[in-house]
């Protein structure tokens, strides 16, 4: 169909004749405001429908639950190489947000040793795209910049910038085949900008339940001490910082209105989580929701811990933003945890710093601070203390 412009340009380019023999026949034809009125809603749909962007929030649904899968991995990728080794592995994903983000974590023992990762996926709901996030155990943080992208037609690609061995390259994510109980995926490098792909990681999934599973805790107030206090002080410190926070809570939170303006405004509301546990406690998933004075708000923290320097990476993110803050890096000493980063807010760079404490009981604090001054003052400005909810339902895992 030829855009109206371009309708009205030919007309005017007309010959005078045709223009007479046309103004014979209209009374012949049906008037332009009929044709018009007939013709707009066949015409409006299209362009409607074009100029809408197709909401994807739901597209990762058929992830959760727990899969089988078997992987088929280039044993040498970017090296003309032609060997593979394939191996059986499983995947638990859960919901998060009610399907706008997603965790799920993956195992597996392939020929050259175990294999655990763990990926987030944040939906945008202003870009209509995926950001997914992966990590594995080994050095405690998210890998690389994320690959984003979404579902067209039922195939989802995801595309990011990164290094291999030192050189600069291409990946690309493609999710295809989905079906209730099977999926597809491969992992490609390109060398070229693109225009050549090699594929060397292959999945195939294949469904064994579709409960989501239940949040890892301990599992009562006793018992969580009980199994804190045979911990050795390094362990409670190290790896096993945040244990005690695993399991279902309720959250009295304070919150400066205005921060780094001499504001004394706080708001007080409460907001419940779930923290679930990560390769035996080296990584948490913890979820949070409240609806506060300003409005709804949908949080998540990813922890992972870094064996080699024995810090923990905390990763922030809304439901918002769909991206997680930079990273709060830190450890524990004596059962306290101190984590910091630089950020910006208002467009000015500060430090913020997260403060733990009291994490190994039933009743945790923590709070957050910001620091204009290089760290040599710190203003509060967001203060939690949780009680522990009911964890029946709870399996460690």
């Amino acid at each position: 169909m030829l855009a109206p412009s371009r309708v009205r340009t030919r007309f005017l380019l007309c010959p005078l004749w045709l223009l007479f023999a046309l103004c014979a026949m209209s009374c012949l034809l049906p008037s332009a405001t009929a044709l018009a009125q007939s013709a707009s809603p066949a015409a409006a749909a299209p362009a409607l429908q074009a100029s809408t962007p197709r909401d994807g929030q739901h597209d990762f649904d058929f992830e959760i639950g727990t899969w089988k899968v078997h992987l088929k991995k280039l044993q040498h990728p970017l090296t003309s190489s032609t060997t593979w080794i394939e191996f059986d592995g499983t995947v638990t994903a859960r919901a998060v947000w009610d399907g706008r983000a997603n965790f799920d974590e993956f195992a597996a023992d392939s020929p050259s040793g175990r294999i655990e990762g763990l990926t987030l996926r944040l939906y945008n709901p202003q870009a209509h795209q995926w950001s997914l996030y992966w990590a594995n155990p080994k050095d405690g943080t998210f890998a690389g910049p994320p690959q984003v992208g979404e579902f067209k037609n039922g195939i989802g690609e995801f595309y990011c910038q990164d290094t291999y061995n030192g050189r600069m390259i291409l990946i690309r994510y493609i999710w295809s085949a989905v079906t209730p109980n099977s999926a597809h995926f491969e992992q490609s490098f390109s060398t070229d900008g693109g225009k050549t792909w090699e594929v060397n990681w292959i999945t195939y999934q294949t469904r064994t339940s579709e409960a989501s599973t239940k949040p890892s805790s301990a599992p009562a107030a006793a018992q969580t001490d009980s199994a804190a206090s045979q911990l050795t002080a390094a362990e409670q410190d190290g790896q096993h910082g945040f244990d005690g926070l695993f399991g279902t809570w309720n959250y009295r939170v304070k919150r400066l209105m205005h921060p780094l303006t001499g504001s004394t405004t706080w708001n007080d509301f409460p907001a419940t989580g779930t923290c679930h546990k990560i390769w035996g406690g080296r990584a948490q998933l913890d979820t949070f929701e409240a609806d506060d004075p300003t409005g709804h708000i949908e949080g998540l923290v990813v922890r992972l811990y870094n064996p080699e320097n024995r810090q923990w990476s905390l990763n922030w993110a809304t439901s918002k933003t769909a991206k997680p803050d930079p990273p709060q890096i830190g450890k524990f000493k004596n059962g306290h945890g101190d984590f910091y980063t630089q950020d910006t807010i208002n467009g000015k760079t500060i430090f913020v710093r997260y403060d733990w404490s009291k994490i190994n009981t039933d009743t945790p604090h923590f709070e957050q601070s910001f620091s204009d001054d290089g760290g040599q003052t710190w203003e509060v400005n967001w203060i939690t203390d949780q009680t522990r909810a009911s964890d029946a339902a709870d399996k460690t895992h």
